[in-house]
């Protein structure tokens, strides 16, 4: 069973129980002893006065001679007072009797069938063996508390490099290149051993980031000479006037491909960055010019493939978010709806502070839609050569920025996605 507390937590427990049964077995052992060694001498002492009595004073024909706080009984009156009734059922032997308030130790013999009992008063030694036995369980509570604070002062001890390890690990800086290792403010012991296995560890991690930013900065920063030139060609052939409709299409067609690849390096660029404050630099885009500008693009296609596209802007206030991303996440959510369509309606709804992109496609089953915002994992009526990192990438970008992004299913068939921009939305004065 695995425990919920903390570890500091956990050793304060440890010392309260390791307590709780060493002094409860000491206590208990000290009040059994006292109660053996209780009967044990005044049974001895008891059976010394009553064989005193009997030898020496009834086997005289005196009367016995006692302190005030004994008693003396038999069974026929002649030597002492006559045995009562409660006293009379008790076996022969040595017992506890209790008389209101007050207690007696009793020591019964029969010898040739005369029954005797000498009673004493142990009131005072019980009232004294009370006190003794308060003042055990007074030190056993009192042991019980001060393990917990010994327990508590240790645990703050033992946990403080521990706790200190893991806000170094926490740190941003920890995966920097100059971040100086944990191991050497640790002691050679098991806390040393985690800072070292911790300092391998975000050793690995860091030359896996470094190359990984490298190779996206790379990527993206190379790609840019052949999108600009592509971008520049499509702007030269636009002005040609000798080119035919259909070429005039396919030459847009191609414009509005390498704008949407620029878009993606640039969005590409800002995830592989590791300061969010760079990313915060970026410029900025309303929810309206983003979607008017992607309407434009899309349009055409949706309508091309038969399909009737439904943009309703609404009434907006002007919140400012990062133009590269949201263009990304809107052009996926766009995309994916084209790509799955075959007949029907496209629905692009602007809110405030949020968008929606329905569609009539093929759906998505209620138990797969978790798993569609993971990457490579595709629908199952899997098109194209896509890779099924659209929606992934979308997840990507939303959790970078504070947004939401949801997935329900539409009547009959359908996909409905809402993007809520509110947690990350900066509004101009």
């Amino acid at each position: 069973m695995e425990f919920r507390q903390s570890l500091a937590r956990r050793i304060v427990i440890a010392f309260v129980l390791m307590t709780a049964l060493v002094g409860g077995a000491f206590a208990i052992g000290i009040i059994e002893v006292v109660h053996l060694i209780e009967e044990q001498l005044i049974s001895r002492d008891l059976s010394n006065e009553l064989h005193r009595v009997l030898a020496q004073n009834i086997a005289k024909g005196r009367v016995p001679s006692l302190d005030s706080d004994t008693r003396f009984f038999t069974s026929d009156g002649q030597w002492g007072q006559l045995i009562p009734p409660e006293l009379d059922a008790l076996a022969p032997g040595f017992h506890e009797v209790f008389e209101d308030e007050r207690s007696y130790h009793a020591l019964i013999r029969e010898i040739e069938g005369r029954r005797y009992i000498l009673l004493q008063d142990q009131s005072d030694f019980e009232a004294r063996e009370q006190v003794l036995y308060r003042v055990v369980m007074v030190g056993f509570g009192l042991s019980v508390m001060l393990s917990a604070l010994l327990g508590w002062l240790l645990a703050r001890k033992v946990i403080e490099p521990v706790v200190r390890l893991a806000r170094q690990v926490r740190h941003r800086d920890q995966l920097l290149g100059l971040a100086p290792p944990l191991a050497p403010d640790y002691a050679d012991d098991e806390v040393g051993q985690l800072a070292r296995a911790f300092d391998d560890t975000l050793g690995r991690l860091h030359e896996v980031l470094t190359r990984e930013r490298l190779f996206t900065s790379d990527v993206s920063h190379e790609l840019r000479t052949p999108l600009m030139v592509l971008a520049s060609s499509c702007e030269l052939l636009e002005e040609n006037p000798h080119l035919d409709p259909r070429a005039q299409a396919q030459v847009q067609r191609i414009a509005r491909a390498t704008q949407e690849m620029r878009d993606l390096v640039q969005t590409f660029l800002m995830l592989a960055r590791a300061q969010r404050e760079e990313i915060n630099l970026a410029p900025q885009a309303s929810l309206s010019t983003v979607a008017d500008e992607l309407v434009a693009q899309w349009r055409s296609a949706i309508e091309q493939k038969g399909l009737r596209f439904e943009y309703l802007p609404g009434v907006l206030q002007e919140g400012r978010y990062n133009a590269a991303f949201l263009r990304s996440v809107l052009g996926n959510l766009l995309r994916n709806a084209l790509h799955y369509t075959d007949t029907g309606t496209i629905r692009l709804a602007l809110q405030d502070g949020s968008f929606v992109v329905e569609d009539s496609g093929v759906g998505i089953p209620a138990e797969s839609r978790e798993a569609m915002f993971r990457p490579f994992v595709r629908g199952d009526e899997r098109r194209g050569d896509g890779l099924g990192l659209g929606l992934s990438l979308v997840q990507r970008i939303c959790d970078s920025q504070g947004w939401t992004v949801s997935l329900s299913d539409m009547h009959p068939s359908g996909c409905r996605f809402k993007v809520d921009l509110d947690g990350r939305a900066q509004h101009t004065p």
